[in-house]
């Protein structure tokens, strides 16, 4: 019964990281979507 009880523990611990790195995936994709094309960067002049 405690193999099932550690087995769940690192479950939990690698669904919670990939919805960590999905969260983070998505605000950097939001960023570089959405901001960058509101936001063009400059072009310097020659």
């Amino acid at each position: 019964m405690l193999a099932a009880v550690v087995w769940t523990f690192w479950m939990a611990v690698a669904i919670t990281g990939l919805a960590v790195l999905a969260l983070v995936a998505t605000v950097a994709g939001y960023l570089a979507k959405v901001v960058k094309l509101k936001y063009p960067p400059h072009q310097a002049d020659r």
